[in-house]
C-alpha cells in the first residue's frame, strides 16, 4: 500500500469523505508525517506547503471576494507507531471572502506521536472563515497533541473553530487560541473532547473583543472517566463599548476522574457586556435511567448520554 493510500484510509477512519481529497473540483491538502502527499487549488484558493525536517509550513491565500462553494478539505496523519509532525500553517482569509475548511488528524497506530500546530490565521475585513477539525487517535493513548492558533478578524469579519476529538483514546491534548475581534466582528470557538484511562485534557481558550459591538463565545464540552483529568480555562474581555461576550464549560466527569474549570471575564469599557457559566458534574440520573429502563446496562446509558453532549 502507498503512503497516499494508507493516508487515505486513516482519513476515512476519522470520518472523512477520501473523495473529496480526489477532486480536482475541492482545494485540499494532504499531509503524513512531514511529507507533503497531494495539493489541489481551485480558483481564488492559493496552497503552498514546504516540508522540513519535522514537518509542513503552510500558506493558505483565499483571494478577496472568493465565494468556497466546497469546503476545502486538510489531511494531516502519521501511520506509524512513533513520530514527530509539526504544522505551521498561515491562513490569509481575503476581504469579503468566504470559506470553510474540514481538516481530519488521524494517528491510528500511535505509540509514541507528537503532533504540534502552531497557526497564524487572518480574518480579513468583512470575510467569513469555518475552521471544522476532527481528530482520531486510536486506542493506545500514545499521542501529544498541541493545536495552538493566534487568530485576527478584521471589521465585520467572523471566524468559526470547530475541534472535536471523542473518537478513540486522547492521549494527551493541550488546546491554547487566541483571537483578537475588531468592530462587529464575531468569534466562536467550540472543542468536544471525551477523555479515559489516564488521558489528560487541558483547553484554553481566549477570546479578546477589541471593537465596538464585537460578539464571542468559548464554548467546552468535556467529559472524563477512570483516571482521565481535564482543565478548561475560558477567557473573554470585553474591551470596547457594546462588545458582548460569553463563556459556556460544561463537564462530566466519572470514574476516579478530575476536572477542573476556570471561566476568566475581563471587562475594560463599561458598555461591555461579558458573562460565563461552567458546571461540572455526573450526568443526569433521570436520563440515566430512562435509557436503562430501555435495556442498556450502566456503562451503555452513560456513553449515550456523553457522546448526545458531544454530538459524536
Amino acid at each position: 500500500m502507498s503512503d497516499f493510500e494508507a493516508i487515505l484510509k486513516a482519513y476515512e477512519r476519522s470520518g472523512g469523505d477520501p473523495n473529496f481529497l480526489c477532486s480536482p473540483k475541492v482545494a485540499s491538502l494532504v499531509i503524513s508525517g512531514n511529507q507533503v502527499l497531494g495539493v489541489n487549488e481551485v480558483p481564488g484558493v492559493h496552497i503552498e506547503a514546504q516540508e522540513f525536517d519535522r514537518g509542513v509550513r503552510i500558506k493558505l491565500f483565499v483571494e478577496p471576494g472568493t465565494r468556497l462553494e466546497t469546503p476545502a478539505h486538510l489531511c494531516f496523519g502519521v501511520i506509524p507507531a512513533e513520530g514527530v509532525q509539526e504544522i505551521l500553517p498561515e491562513f490569509e482569509i481575503g476581504q469579503g471572502a468566504r470559506a470553510e475548511f474540514i481538516a481530519h488528524c488521524t494517528f491510528p497506530n500511535a505509540v509514541n506521536v507528537r503532533h504540534l500546530m502552531e497557526a497564524r490565521i487572518h480574518v480579513g475585513k468583512n470575510a467569513t472563515m469555518k475552521y471544522s477539525e476532527t481528530h482520531y487517535h486510536g486506542e493506545t493513548g500514545g499521542v501529544e497533541v498541541i493545536p495552538k492558533a493566534e487568530v485576527t478578524v478584521d471589521e465585520g469579519g467572523r471566524y468559526t473553530s470547530e475541534f472535536a476529538l471523542t473518537t478513540g483514546r486522547v492521549g494527551k491534548l493541550a488546546f491554547d487560541y487566541v483571537v483578537d475581534v475588531a468592530a462587529r466582528g464575531v468569534a466562536d470557538l467550540v472543542v468536544k473532547a471525551y477523555g479515559y484511562g489516564d488521558d489528560a485534557i487541558t483547553v484554553k481558550e481566549t477570546i479578546r473583543l477589541n471593537g465596538e459591538h464585537a460578539r464571542g463565545l468559548a464554548k467546552s464540552r468535556i467529559a472524563v472517566r477512570d483516571q482521565a483529568t481535564s482543565e478548561v480555562i475560558g477567557t473573554t474581555e470585553g474591551n470596547a463599548p457594546y462588545a458582548r461576550g460569553h463563556v459556556d464549560c460544561i463537564e462530566i466527569v466519572r470514574n476516579q476522574a478530575v476536572a477542573s474549570a476556570i471561566p476568566v471575564v475581563r471587562v475594560r469599557d463599561d458598555r461591555a457586556h461579558v458573562t460565563h457559566e461552567a458546571a461540572i458534574g455526573t450526568v443526569n440520573k433521570k436520563e440515566l435511567e430512562t435509557l436503562m429502563a430501555r435495556g442498556l446496562d450502566e456503562e451503555e446509558a452513560v456513553d449515550v448520554i456523553i457522546r448526545g453532549m458531544l454530538g459524536a
